[in-house]
């Protein structure tokens, strides 16, 4: 029933209200985990770090690694928000200049 769903769904309507401003990211929402949102930034870790800086979130609690053989860079970080476990993930090529990344990594 979608309404195992509405505590995603009620924090997804909130950021869409609150942040609409900020880069939209690709979002998931699933019955395999139904009380989490996740929000995905493909084009650039900057997307990313719009949104982490928007929420609050402290840099210690984003990840970083590679992936793809070390081409791609990867940062996430779960937080609470509106009751929804809500996970942000960033992915950016290692090449690429990254102006900033969580935590000071490079």
């Amino acid at each position: 029933m979608l309404d195992a769903l509405a505590v995603p769904l009620r924090a997804l309507r909130l950021l869409a209200v609150d942040f609409g401003h900020l880069p939209a990211p690709n979002v998931l929402v699933s019955t395999v985990y139904p009380n989490r949102l996740e929000l995905t930034f493909h084009n650039s870790l900057t997307d990313f770090e719009v949104w982490r800086e928007a929420l609050g979130i402290c840099t210690n609690d984003v990840s970083y690694r590679e992936q793809s053989i070390g081409r791609t860079r990867v940062l996430k970080t779960v937080t609470g928000y509106a009751g929804a476990e809500l996970e942000l993930t960033g992915f950016g090529d290692v090449d690429a200049p990254a102006a900033v990344l969580a935590g000071g990594a490079a």
